[in-house]
């Protein structure tokens, strides 16, 4: 089988990410990791879904669980009459993509990907019990599509860092990071990592720190707070960070703490590249819905509560960082203006132009 994670840390090799095999689904435990490596194994596609939801996986992880919970979802349905089991096929795919509300439109592309997989395969004969074997397939197909697509993107970012640069990162950008850091060594680039811990999962301490110390990389932890300040004293050359969604107004949706890092490097002069892809389905920011997590979340640490009874949290999981302050969407197709992303459509694959921000 094809793999296009050679040399990324383990955190972003496939089977640590979520795999499916022998009628389940197995996700690396992103909560705990690298305190612990545990799984977690989910023998129906509601438990990978619910998964999703728990934050067990999380940044370009659901995407990939959701991929093998439809292959999971297809040996669960494997002994029902076609049309039952397209009908069952399809129900999977909701429950899957709507697991998290803020990034649905992103999610259906994975699920809808899968059933057109299943309809030609249908089509084709294969029988149903060979038909989880299949998804998978595919799952791994898009995987290898998609670290492919990220190596190009790294490219385009790998040029805008200076030798034995500094940069800043924001949660955990999966597999850019990896892919990122990887044409980094490639170039004989050892850049520096400086990485918000982000809490109240701590993604950057736990994700991406691991990520870029696993591959060799200096590699610092800073608390929430610190960016602003961390900036001017440890001279940062870029911030950047993926995106759940990016608007075709040219707002990126992050984690929440991205827009107040985005201000902090606009007042020093830092430049801010969001990666990832504009989203046509969502025309502007106001189609965009903003999590709310459970906010006893944010009053505790890791498990251990904090706060006296009574006191309150509160947890939108993500912020809107207004185009003004992005310098740049870094995409596999070129750098773009977040004020002229029609233009990514209009773009062929594989340019390496680079459009004026």
């Amino acid at each position: 089988m094809q793999r296009a994670d050679e040399g990324l840390a383990f955190l972003l090799r496939y089977e640590n990410v979520a795999w499916y095999e022998d009628g389940k689904v197995r996700i690396l435990d992103r909560r705990i990791y690298p305190v612990r490596t545990e799984y977690v194994t989910c023998t129906r596609h509601e438990e990978v879904a619910q998964a999703i939801a728990d934050m067990v996986t999380q940044s370009g992880g659901p995407y990939t669980a959701a991929a093998m919970g439809m292959a999971l979802a297809a040996y669960e349905a494997r002994a029902l009459e076609e049309d039952a089991y397209l009908a069952y096929m399809k129900k999977a795919a909701y429950t899957l993509s709507h697991a998290r509300p803020t990034t649905v439109e992103k999610m259906k592309r994975v699920v809808e990907r899968a059933l057109g997989r299943l309809e030609r395969e249908l089509k084709n004969g294969t029988p149903l019990s060979g038909m989880p074997e299949k998804l998978k397939e595919d799952a791994v197909d898009s995987l290898n599509a998609n670290y492919s697509r990220y190596d190009r993107l790294a490219m385009h970012l790998a040029d805008k860092i200076p030798n034995g640069g500094t940069v800043m990162t924001q949660c955990f950008a999966e597999t850019i990071i990896g892919t990122l850091l990887r044409e980094c060594r490639k170039r004989g680039n050892e850049i520096k990592m400086i990485c918000p811990e982000t809490r109240p999962y701590y993604q950057g301490a736990r994700l991406t720190a691991s990520v870029a110390c696993d591959m060799g990389f200096d590699t610092t932890v800073i608390t929430d707070n610190m960016p602003a300040y961390t900036m001017k004293m440890k001279n940062v050359d870029i911030f950047t960070s993926a995106a759940d969604v990016i608007t075709m107004d040219g707002y990126v949706v992050n984690k929440v703490g991205t827009f107040q890092i985005a201000l902090a490097a606009r007042y020093w002069g830092i430049p801010y590249f969001t990666t990832g892809t504009p989203n046509a389905a969502h025309p502007n920011i106001d189609s965009v819905k903003i999590e709310l997590r459970d906010p006893a979340l944010v009053t505790e640490s890791m498990g251990l509560k904090h706060t006296m009874e009574g006191v309150k949290g509160y947890y939108p999981a993500f912020d809107v960082t207004p185009p003004k302050l992005v310098d740049g969407i870094v995409t596999e197709k070129g750098i773009l203006s977040p004020f002229n992303l029609k233009a990514y459509f209009e773009l062929p694959d594989h340019t390496a132009s680079e459009l004026p921000c």
